[in-house]
């Protein structure tokens, strides 16, 4: 019975395995590339049971299992400690002028613990608050404690869980809200004025998910993604991108993101920092996002604490350092993957228009 049970299971992670790795835009094959830690936790303990099934089973339940196992650690390996940090330390001469201190949250649209939300602004004090799933009653909640602290800010409340509010410390110039795919899911476009005078591009985002209550397909998620890292290669000023992707770290459309737009995440060398899901510690993934270009070094970064919400809040503080840029390996994509993006926002595009 042991060997038929490991038989299936091993069946099971093997084909999760092997979906996570097909470039197709379907759901089910894309959710395969979320769970990977899960997955190699899984594989790991069916190679141990593996060793008390029975002998003609044994080697190839080891070996297979041993295989699902280094699958998913060669994606997963960079998002720890024990792989070298992709963004630098901001070092003592860092100027606080020139830092900014960037807090993103998804309430979740139907929670009412707005008081541990703002409790943890006003203890962590950030430059920038992102909000995400965040409709009218969560403004109203919100206005009264961060409008004066926080005076700039692009409000888009929604009931459809698309929602996002920014507030900010810092001068916003030329704020734009931008549906870029989907006609009910907005995106926010800004600069952000730095005490020291100098601008950086921000980008916050929030696609839709690939799932069945969602969408069937990831390929709006990918195609708006892949178009702001367009937007970022066009233009390579210093720049910040933040959300919640609905996308995990390691996945094939991030990494073609970073690739696209030359932009670093900086939990590769530091941990997860797993944001997803809150209430459900063995099914957590790293969804909520920072991240930055060659121009930035990192300071510190935070998951906070809960807030009654299924994302835990991610806090990261970063500082302008242009000067040492030259110490980033940014990605860099090649022809493939340039021909690749523009296929998928293309395809995004007409799908858009037909629906």
């Amino acid at each position: 019975m042991l060997t038929l049970v490991l038989a299936v299971a091993t069946v099971i992670l093997l084909a999760a395995s092997t979906l996570g790795r097909i470039p197709v835009h379907q759901w089910w094959a894309r959710i395969c590339e979320f769970p990977r830690l899960q997955i190699a936790s899984l594989a790991a303990v069916c190679l141990v049971l593996s060793l008390f099934a029975a002998p003609d089973w044994r080697l190839g339940l080891v070996l297979v299992n041993a295989l699902v196992i280094a699958v998913q650690l060669r994606r997963i390996l960079p998002y720890t400690r024990l792989m070298p940090i992709k963004v630098k330390r901001t070092e003592k001469d860092g100027d606080p002028q020139r830092c900014v201190t960037l807090l993103v949250a998804n309430v979740l649209t139907p929670n009412r613990d707005a008081p541990k939300l703002i409790e943890q602004i006003k203890a962590h004090q950030p430059d920038v608050v992102l909000t995400l799933e965040s409709d009218n009653w969560w403004q109203n909640q919100l206005d009264p404690v961060l409008d004066e602290g926080w005076p700039h800010s692009v409000k888009v409340p929604l009931d459809n869980l698309y929602g996002m509010h920014l507030y900010s410390r810092l001068p916003l110039e030329e704020a734009e809200i931008r549906w870029l795919i989907q006609d009910d899911i907005p995106s926010i476009h800004a600069w952000l004025r730095l005490p020291s005078g100098e601008r950086v591009r921000f980008y916050a985002l929030h696609p839709r998910p690939p799932a069945p209550s969602e969408s069937e397909t990831s390929l709006w998620r990918d195609g708006e993604l892949l178009l702001v890292g367009q937007m970022i290669d066009q233009h390579p000023q210093p720049t910040l991108a933040a959300g919640d992707l609905n996308d995990v770290a390691w996945s094939r459309s991030t990494r073609m993101f970073c690739r696209v737009s030359h932009m670093m995440d900086p939990r590769r060398g530091r941990g997860m920092f797993s944001t997803f899901h809150a209430k459900y510690p063995f099914l957590r993934w790293p969804l909520d996002h920072i991240f930055v270009s060659e121009h930035f070094t990192l300071t510190r970064m935070q998951r906070l604490e809960e807030i009654g919400s299924d994302h835990f809040p991610f806090m990261a503080t970063l500082c302008l350092q242009p000067s040492r840029k030259d110490e980033h390996d940014a990605p860099e994509a090649d022809g493939e993957d340039r021909q690749d993006a523009a296929e998928t926002i293309d395809e995004a595009q007409q799908q858009r228009q037909g629906s």
